[in-house]
């Protein structure tokens, strides 16, 4: 999902440079409200985690292999905007430290996968909560399929941005094709990355996980049981 230097022309990137900019700087603002002193050390740790399994990648088909993109993981674990800022900071240090990613694509890999990936499974996550039992064990079931949903949307946005602007002699519907149907494959491993990374926090620190805040509220009865007489 990376993009590489040159495949968008300047005007394309340009575009992309300032949407990501924008969506940075409301995810700074945003974040405030999302961060505390018990969640901001989990947000580094999340930050951590993505850049770390973002360097490992599974086979998918015919000689291809997929990574983890993090962007419905980090919404349901610190909120969206903290999580945009995450994923923003690994793209970030893998583009000029790894080169994983081009410089002048740097805008375009935030707005595919700090602002498409993070918001898209966001929403999906939030939509399917809303119909779900009000139960933890809804979360990652939500987590998942937030997380499958989210892959190929954000490859789908990238032949979008092909289509208006690419530089590479291939034809777009060869590109739409070609992304959509290998990063459906790459949803279903990120599906169980979420799945089994939520599951693992709330098994641990259900209080801490952002997408379950509403069901770890403590009712007035538990607060009074738990006063000593």
């Amino acid at each position: 999902m990376h993009v590489p230097d040159g495949f968008l022309n300047l005007p394309t990137s340009a575009a992309t440079g300032v949407v990501a900019a924008v969506g940075v700087g409301l995810a700074l603002r945003g974040a405030r409200r999302e961060l505390n002193e018990r969640t901001a050390p989990l947000a580094g740790l999340v930050a951590a985690f993505i850049f770390a399994t973002q360097m490992l990648n599974f086979p998918v088909a015919a000689g291809t292999s997929g990574h983890l993109l993090g962007g419905a993981l980090a919404a349901v674990l610190v909120g969206p905007w903290t999580a945009t800022l995450c994923i923003t900071v690994v793209l970030i240090a893998q583009a000029f430290l790894f080169a994983d990613g081009g410089i002048t694509a740097l805008g375009t890999n935030v707005v595919l996968m700090a602002l498409v990936g993070v918001w898209v499974g966001w929403g999906v996550f939030t939509l399917l909560r809303k119909v779900l039992p009000k139960k933890l064990v809804s979360v990652p079931i939500a987590a998942a399929v937030a997380g499958f949903v989210s892959v190929p949307t954000a490859a789908l946005t990238f032949a979008v941005l092909f289509a208006i602007g690419g530089t590479v002699p291939v034809p777009a519907t060869t590109v739409a094709i070609a992304m959509g149907s290998v990063h459906l494959l790459i949803g279903i491993g990120e599906a169980l990355i979420t799945a089994a990374v939520v599951s693992a926090v709330l098994a641990v620190r259900p209080d801490l996980v952002f997408g379950a805040r509403s069901l770890n509220r403590i009712t007035p009865l538990e607060i009074k049981e738990s006063v000593p007489a």
